[in-house]
């Protein structure tokens, strides 16, 4: 199948925009808590009301300071409630919000800043604030220009959130409606930067159409999740790359929590027993290895291992069973999973809270092995594809529809093609507008009405869409062989010991990776295997962990055919980090920047 699409489930007025949901869901029950604030206290819940009545006392502010509609206003923080209450104030005011990843360095800062035209900003704190006052006083591309810099905490330095709205007091009612109904869905509602793993960050003109027609429909495509009576969510990514996924929790009436920093994500998981989350594989990987490592402990590593195997056993025989192929786990699985269900699985699911129906995961691919792992034991994970570009979401798998591997169907009101050379082309409602004053972005990013996401998949004959690789990202040996690092990379990741995994091989002999260990699952390594503990520098040239490194490796090699073979590694004494420049703030690995930082480890292997 080449091309395959979901029909739209349900339109808007187009004279509508994203405040709308806000104003339904403050009619339809204005007491019921749509976000909860972690105090001293614990969880305290936002009715409608109050979050609707802090909106407005914001724009009000705003306004008062001579926002026009159309304008644009940067807002640079962590995961906090007050960016959500900030993002509505906005659009309230008729602006259009553009994040910053409180990750970004002083030089993305100053280019979102310029090419935005942003007229002032929301900084998270001091330190945020610091650093954005020192951008502006540097730069040579913003001039003269005069920023203001609101503080987004409620200390006693002003201008903050708390002397923006007691600004808006002399501003009526009636002249915020005229901001806050200025918009139509065809027009721009916020302004995102991509993360950019090469060049600088391009500014994603998402519209209000994008943000409103994908919260809806998702809405309507996921009812089990999203409609369910007292649904609840935790937000630990980014605000400045899931801002639709915060829309579609509002328009859902879904209550949504906020965690900053991720040391307290588990006890925050415990504490507010979200029913589904949005979350990366990683947050997966780091359970299932924690889970390992304390049964190994406990001298349960072989009942550990049994009870994960019939896990996995159990999902594939749902999945098979949904393909046509078999009726679904035979008795012996059964009895064995009915078994582990009531000694072993449960304590899995109290890490996430102990009242998560589904996980959807996305931004990078999920080892199926961990995929079936969850699943079967009674945590279903639902993977999904999407980019800034198609406004986050533009496939997933549904809890009556899922195929393990695959990143699902396309959501309503969304056409997927592969073009002939494997690459993915979507088009629908969430397909952004364009790419800001980049014309020439804008042309290379769109083919018959379809935008070029530059991954590479493939659809089943029930438009399960599968991802394959990037196209930027394939290899080609010296030998003329065509080679996806992706799945290679996937496979390496889920041993214990490996943090990430960088196939290289563009040009050369063979193919090789670079390799760099993951420091709790060293230590858990070590207890495990009865080796001392050791530092991640230490690790790199200790035998018996080149030997495991090895047999991860032989695991990999095993997906492939000997000409994509992973012939040698190194591993590395360094870690991929955001502030190292290898990862994108949205934890997508920038390979040419490995690549150039850590040549001189690439010509040993190469010699």
């Amino acid at each position: 199948m080449r091309e395959a699409s979901t029909a739209l489930l349900v339109e808007l007025d187009p004279g509508s925009n994203v405040t709308d949901l806000l104003l339904e869901q403050h009619a339809k029950d204005p007491v019921h808590a749509l976000y909860s604030r972690k105090g001293q206290a614990g969880w305290a819940d936002v009715p409608a009301q109050q979050f609707l009545d802090q909106v407005r006392a914001l724009a009000k502010g705003l306004i008062a300071g001579g926002i026009t509609p159309g304008e644009t206003v940067a807002v640079m923080s962590g995961t906090r409630y007050e960016w959500t209450v900030v993002d509505f104030a906005i659009w309230f005011a008729g602006g259009v919000p553009v994040p910053i990843y409180e990750t970004s360095s002083t030089s993305q800062i100053e280019w979102i800043l310029h090419d935005s035209g942003a007229r002032r900003i929301f900084a998270e704190n001091e330190a945020t604030a610091a650093l954005v006052r020192e951008v502006l006083d540097g730069s040579a591309l913003l001039g003269d220009a005069v920023l203001p810099v609101v503080r987004m905490d409620y200390g006693d330095a002003a201008p903050n959130l708390a002397s923006l709205a007691a600004a808006g007091g002399g501003v009526g009612d009636a002249e915020l409606e005229r901001h806050r109904s200025a918009a139509g869905l065809a027009d721009v509602a916020s302004l995102v930067y991509t993360s950019g793993t090469t060049g600088r960050p391009k500014g994603c003109e998402i519209t209000h159409g994008n943000f409103a027609l994908v919260a809806r429909n998702i809405v309507l495509f996921l009812p089990e999740i999203l409609r369910q009576p007292r649904s609840r969510t935790l937000m630990f990514l980014p605000l400045a790359h899931v801002l639709a996924v915060q829309v579609i929790c509002l328009s859902a009436g879904t209550t949504v929590g906020h965690t900053a920093n991720a040391r307290d994500l588990l006890e925050d998981l415990a504490s507010f027993k979200p029913t589904f989350l949005l979350v990366v594989p990683r947050i997966f990987e780091k359970v299932y290895a924690g889970a390992a490592h304390k049964a190994a402990l406990a001298g349960k590593q072989r009942l550990f291992g049994a009870a994960a195997a019939v896990a996995i056993a159990h999902s594939k025989a749902l999945d098979d069973a949904a393909r046509g192929n078999g009726t679904g786990p035979g008795f012996a699985t059964r009895t064995k999973h009915a078994l582990f269900d009531r000694l072993l699985y449960p304590r899995l699911r109290q890490a996430f809270g102990g009242r998560l129906g589904y996980a959807v995961s996305g931004a990078s691919p999920l080892s199926p092995r961990e995929a079936h792992f969850f699943r079967g034991a009674g945590i279903p994970v639902l993977e999904g594809y999407g980019l800034t570009e198609t406004t986050a979401p533009c496939t997933a798998n549904t809890p009556t529809r899922t195929r393990v591997g695959t990143v699902g169907i396309p959501v309503p009101g969304t056409t997927v093609r592969v073009a002939e050379d494997g690459e993915i082309l979507v088009k629908g409602i969430g397909v952004f507008k364009g790419y800001h004053n980049n014309a020439a972005a804008n042309a290379e990013a769109f083919v018959d009405g379809f935008f070029r996401t530059g991954d590479l998949g493939s659809l089943d004959g029930d438009g399960f869409l599968t991802i394959t690789g990037r196209k930027k990202d394939l290899l080609v040996t010296a030998g003329g062989k065509n080679v996806v690092p992706g799945p290679l990379e996937e496979k390496l990741r889920e041993h214990e010991l490996v943090l990430q995994a960088v196939v290289i091989g563009d040009g050369r002999p063979f193919v090789s990776a670079l390799l760099n260990l993951d420091p709790e699952g060293l230590e858990n390594w070590c207890a495990a295997h009865k080796v001392p503990a050791m530092s991640p520098t230490e690790a790199t040239g200790h035998e018996q962990v080149r030997v495991a490194l090895q047999d991860a490796v032989d695991e990999a090699n095993a997906l492939v055919s000997q000409a994509e073979s992973i012939r040698s590694f190194e591993v590395l004494d360094a870690d991929f980090t955001v502030e190292s420049g290898h990862l994108t703030p949205s934890l997508k690995l920038k390979r040419a920047a490995v690549v150039r930082d850590f040549q001189a480890q690439i010509n040993r292997i190469y010699g």
